[in-house]
């Protein structure tokens, strides 16, 4: 598994977004579940596989290098219920 990197091997977990999500696929089957653009302009995604639960969070800056910041096992997509509507 990826796990999660000291700040030495954060570093070394950076890499254009192309060549880590093309790993994030072939070694995990992860393809992204969320998006979202962070305060300070950089977007962080989830990719996770349904098939064998692995999930990992991806940092990309405006520079297009994307940097490992989580990963782990036993990912699940929940199902949200709109206020107001019944479960």
């Amino acid at each position: 598994m990826l796990g999660l990197p000291t700040q030495a091997e954060a570093r070394k977990a950076c890499a254009p977004r192309d060549v880590i999500i093309e790993k994030l696929a072939k070694r995990y089957g992860e393809a992204p579940q969320s998006v979202g653009l962070a305060a300070n302009n950089q977007v962080i995604e989830v990719f996770a596989s349904d098939e064998n639960g692995t999930w990992t969070v991806l940092m990309t800056r405006a520079d297009g290098i994307s940097c490992l910041l989580a990963s782990g096992t036993d990912f699940e997509t929940l199902m949200v219920v709109p206020p107001g509507r019944p479960a």
